[in-house]
């Protein structure tokens, strides 16, 4: 369901000539060559004679309808990246919702306007209710900017959608207040909609440098919600980059239909971009660009914000049942994790013999046709699941259904131990990627408070929903038979290779 609110159908999907995609670092080529292993979640790509032809090196342009099905095929299993290279699609409009933060205001514009890129675009600036509707008129104007004003404020998506109203041009950029564009930050966003089927693209979102901060400063640095890291991807429901924040984006104007939900007023941009999704359209991330964002620095204020983003769980799952579900977890996984946490002798037989079980079903999967079922292969990717599944049930633990955690742990020793071991753990493994730019006490404190915060959040949203589903589990999707490429040839078959372990855990910021 969508909550009634309509994008547009998404045209013939054909990359033009000219496209260039390259294959993500982290693929893995496998038998000759003949094989791909990557993507998220995890599948195996098998090329055909044909297809392995064309993708001689890791990187493929599109000549003709077959390079280009290849290519389309790349991108959405995420095997594959665009390169934002070329001309500017169209023109562009930047749209920033604000409600007061007039000095945040006179920062982005003067940003803007600083950036040759967009020194002469135009700029939409809907005031959302400013208490000093004046004062943001005037910083407008000193940079060229028009304004829009609602009397009363409406909120971030009803103001976005004022933008997108009134904007003529093909592309829309939406920018927060509190955001400050990097240099050259439109360049890519604005390349990669050569694709005719890429609905929207969002930059990274950095913290902007300040003198203070207080102590949780260093750790939003590192793990901002808003941060989607350093590589880019395909964004959908179910895989690495599950949303975007609405604080910077890039669209397509014809793509986004009725826009955002303006009932909303958290987790609407979440929302739009599973809708697009739903229809059709492509959603990227593009780290190339980067945008940076003024982080909530004082403690009350960051947890406040963090219980906010939980309770638009309950809104999406209203919206988009089981995408939102917090845990998913194949029953295999389920097993072996439930064998194992007996702490028994026969429990951990019990999950070594599910583990094999799993290995012996995935392997003939993995086979190709006369050939031998790589039985090693099938048992790394059966334990590299298991293991993403024990990472996503210790964050459950942390931060999703925490309360029951509290619960259990109340009434059994066992279940004190279990809980917190897992938040050791948990703080531990996420730390050690950014050991170098914050030390882990500070870190482990920021993430449990972020993670107590968060799952308060999810638990008051659903009380009030009176709808549950934002709290349970769900399995992963079914693993699609062997995909060919239509008219075009028979170029590639894809299998999901027993990825586990996802958690979805949309909480992006919302105010202008």
């Amino acid at each position: 369901m969508s909550g009634g609110l309509a994008v547009a159908a998404p045209p013939p999907d054909r990359l033009p000539d000219g496209t260039a995609v390259r294959l993500d670092a982290r693929v893995r080529s496998r038998d000759g060559g003949t094989t791909l292993l990557g993507g998220s979640p995890l599948r195996l790509l098998r090329l055909h004679p044909r297809a392995r032809d064309l993708l001689r090196t890791d990187r493929l342009v599109v000549r003709d309808a077959t390079t280009a099905a290849l290519a389309a095929r790349l991108l959405d299993a995420g095997l594959a990246h665009p390169e934002p290279d070329g001309d500017p699609v169209g023109e562009l409009t930047v749209v920033v919702p604000v409600k007061d933060r007039p000095a945040e205001l006179a920062r982005l514009l003067t940003a803007l306007r600083a950036d040759p890129d967009t020194a002469a675009v135009p700029v939409l600036v809907v005031d959302d209710g400013s208490a000093d509707p004046a004062a943001v008129t005037a910083v407008a104007g000193r940079h060229g900017a028009r304004v829009l004003r609602h009397a009363t404020a409406r909120g971030p998506a009803a103001a976005r959608n004022a933008g997108l109203r009134a904007a003529s041009t093909p592309l829309v950029a939406f920018l927060d207040s509190d955001c400050v564009p990097l240099a050259g930050w439109s360049g890519p966003l604005v390349r990669l909609p050569a694709d005719p089927r890429l609905a929207l693209v969002a930059p990274r979102i950095t913290a902007l440098p300040s003198d203070g901060g207080g102590w949780v400063a260093p750790y939003e640095a590192t793990v901002s919600a808003l941060d989607m890291g350093p590589d880019p991807a395909p964004v959908a429901p179910g895989t690495a980059v599950s949303y975007l924040p609405s604080a910077a984006m890039v669209a397509r104007r014809d793509a986004l239909g009725d826009g955002f939900d303006e009932s909303m007023r958290v987790a609407e941009d979440v929302d739009l971009v599973w809708r697009l999704v739903a229809a059709g359209w492509r959603v990227r991330y593009e780290p190339s660009a980067a945008v940076a964002h003024e982080h909530r620095a004082a403690t009350g204020e960051w947890l406040r914000r963090r219980a906010f983003y939980g309770t638009g769980a309950a809104l999406l799952a209203a919206r988009h049942g089981a995408a939102v579900a917090p845990v998913v977890l194949s029953p295999w996984s389920a097993a072996a994790w439930a064998l194992a946490l007996t702490g028994r002798r026969s429990g951990a037989l019990g999950c070594a013999a599910v583990l094999a079980v799993a290995t012996a079903r995935l392997a003939p999967r993995l086979a190709r046709p006369g050939q031998r079922a790589p039985v090693g292969l099938a048992a790394v990717l059966v334990v590299r699941g298991s293991a993403a599944a024990g990472r996503t049930l210790a964050r459950s633990v942390t931060r999703h259904h925490w309360p029951l955690a509290l619960v259990a742990a109340a009434v059994s020793r066992r279940a004190r131990r279990l809980a917190a071991a897992a938040a050791v753990a948990d703080a531990v493994l996420a730390w050690w990627p950014h050991r170098r730019r914050v030390g882990l006490l500070r870190f482990a404190a920021g993430r449990r408070l972020e993670d107590l915060a968060y799952g308060a959040g999810l638990w008051a949203g659903a009380l009030r929903a009176g709808d549950p589903r934002a709290l349970l589990p769900a399995r992963p999707a079914p693993i699609p038979p062997p995909n060919r490429l239509g008219t075009t040839g028979s170029l590639v078959e894809s299998r999901g290779s027993g990825h586990d372990g996802r958690t979805m855990d949309p909480s992006p910021r919302t105010t202008p």
